[in-house]
């Protein structure tokens, strides 16, 4: 008989990649010690990302709240966050670790990184650099689950990009959203709408018309949001990122619970169930701008989306719900050098007091100011409680940079508030892991990598991340040219011949044409430098005829 400990790495295991750079199992994956059943009945599953998240955020939130988190029940374990390459991971890396399973280089969305060099990995196959491989969400999809998205960033950022897309930048948005959007996925939902649109992209293609000529209901507003019964859903709530929840009308922009929760009331109607990323963007913002202010109202907004998930969960009985940051950012402390010799002894009012006087983020405070700045004194009187503003910080609020505000007054409140930082960039700790799961079913616990989540997913819902990515990324040139096939690359699209045959495919689509005949493919054609990547559908259809 297996122990626990035995079936979580049978689990686990069961979503490693074959062949490649998987990294060892055995540091520290622990499982509960209770007898469970090895089959599965997780039907869904919700994983929610706080980005960014500091490790004392909850704490200051929990504070300020002046109540436990719906977090707080569901703490199991802790995930080592660091990337194939480097101590410290940007969030490209981490979100695709999170996606498929797999350590990433910074920048890398979806792929495989050049190398890979911190303690425990193993090296990149020659060849296989920049490779892309399967998430999570592609393997639901190709189970028959309906999938979804949601960001309060830009859905083309990394963390949303990781799970829906394929290329070494992160920055290249035209084809990280090409992509997203003939991706299949049912439910998407967040900002972004201007990179969508022919005016915001290089490419000059409108991907709105692109939407919704796709079927998806198409939703702009939370009003729009609540009444659609459609079961395709494509929500575009602002052209960039979405607003702190405390800046956020909630005529313009719904929450991150009220997208949440609409996303699942879609979702759950697939009887073959459901995979759902959501994640909390702006946590990461507010951490790399110093504003605690920003932290609390995005952490605070996190948790209730996470309450929507977990009371779907437990009235439910057939889904798991996993709660994650994919790294540390800040180093925010409750605490600075002002206190080394007072912090046993100061009232928990000198830490929390000055943040409850703040009705804004200092991304929304930015809009209260007139034209030329003559207001500040009176604005963070009104706002921000602070009465006592200097000369530097006056001069410094009227010099900051349009979309920085947070970065001038969120350190100016944390003065006040004896709040710690240590960086304006990631830091490399391990951080908490939540989870939720039915009665009887194994929790994933312990100490475990970023990459034990994807592969946590992939096990419980019964699929291999391995035969998912040969089925879906297949090198075009290798495997077309082994068949006798002529490769050629034309205006944004690769074209194939054998014979009288040919087929033309069309990049970052799920479209091909096959002898002037259209046919959907099972996943998007990836192209980038190094190579272009196909479903392995592609070359059998070729092969076929």
């Amino acid at each position: 008989m297996f122990d626990a400990k035995q079936r979580m790495m049978r689990k686990l295991l069961v979503g490693v990649l074959a062949g490649s750079m998987i990294a060892s199992l055995s540091s520290g994956v622990t499982a509960e010690e209770t007898e469970t059943s090895e089959s599965s009945s997780i039907k869904n599953m919700i994983l929610l990302i706080p980005d960014g998240m500091p490790h004392d955020a909850t704490t200051l939130a929990r504070w300020y709240k002046g109540a436990s988190l719906n977090l707080d029940s569901m703490a199991s374990g802790l995930v080592r966050t660091y990337s194939a390459d480097a101590a410290i991971a940007d969030s490209a890396p981490a979100g695709t670790a999170f996606a498929t399973g797999h350590k990433s280089h910074t920048g890398y969305v979806g792929v495989l990184p050049d190398k890979a060099t911190m303690p425990g990995q193993q090296a990149i196959a020659p060849g296989d650099e920049r490779r892309p491989v399967a998430s999570v969400l592609e393997g639901a999809k190709l189970q028959g689950k309906s999938t979804g998205i949601i960001s309060t960033s830009e859905i083309m950022h990394a963390t949303p990009a990781a799970f829906t897309s394929h290329y070494p930048a992160r920055s290249n948005y035209d084809a990280l959203s090409m992509q997203q959007v003939y991706n299949g996925v049912d439910v998407v939902l967040g900002g972004g709408s201007s990179f969508l649109s022919s005016e915001g992209r290089k490419d000059g293609q409108n991907l709105i018309a692109s939407i919704k000529a796709l079927g998806y209901d198409y939703v702009t507003t939370p009003q729009q949001l609540q009444a659609s019964d459609s079961g395709k859903l494509w929500g575009m709530f602002s052209p960039a990122a979405l607003s702190y929840n405390m800046d956020r009308n909630p005529e313009e922009q719904p929450s991150l619970a009220e997208m949440t929760k609409k996303a699942i009331d879609v979702l759950s109607a697939d009887e073959d169930g459901f995979f759902l990323m959501v994640e909390g963007s702006k946590v990461d913002w507010a951490a790399h701008a110093n504003d605690p202010i920003g932290i609390i109202s995005d952490v605070l907004a996190f948790d209730d989306a996470v309450k929507v998930a977990k009371d779907f969960a437990q009235a439910d009985g057939e889904t798991a719900v996993i709660a994650v940051t994919d790294h540390h950012n800040g180093g925010l402390t409750i605490g600075n050098r002002e206190t080394t010799k007072t912090y046993d002894t100061d009232p928990l009012s000198k830490f929390i007091a000055p943040l409850k006087r703040a009705k804004l983020t200092g991304e929304g405070l930015a809009a209260k100011l007139n034209a030329d700045r003559t207001n500040i004194q009176q604005v963070m009187r009104e706002y921000y409680g602070i009465t006592d503003l200097t000369k530097e910080e006056i001069q410094a609020i009227r010099e900051a940079e349009l979309g920085r505000m947070n970065y001038v007054v969120g350190p100016m409140i944390s003065d006040r508030a004896y709040i710690g930082w240590t960086t304006g960039g990631h830091t490399g700790g391990d951080v908490v892991l939540y989870t939720y799961v039915p009665e009887g079913q194994q929790r994933l616990m312990g100490v475990v990598e970023n990459t034990d989540i994807a592969k946590y997913i992939a096990g419980e819902f019964g699929f291999d991340l391995g035969t998912t990515t040969q089925r879906l990324f297949v090198d075009a040139k290798q495997a077309f040219t082994a068949i006798g096939a002529t490769v050629s690359t034309e205006a944004d699209q690769l074209v194939v011949t054998l014979g009288n045959n040919k087929l033309v495919l069309p990049f970052h689509k799920n479209v091909a044409l096959h002898n002037g005949n259209k046919v959907m493919l099972e996943g998007v054609v990836v192209f980038n430098v190094e190579r272009t990547s196909v479903q392995q559908q592609a070359v059998d259809l070729l092969k076929a005829n």
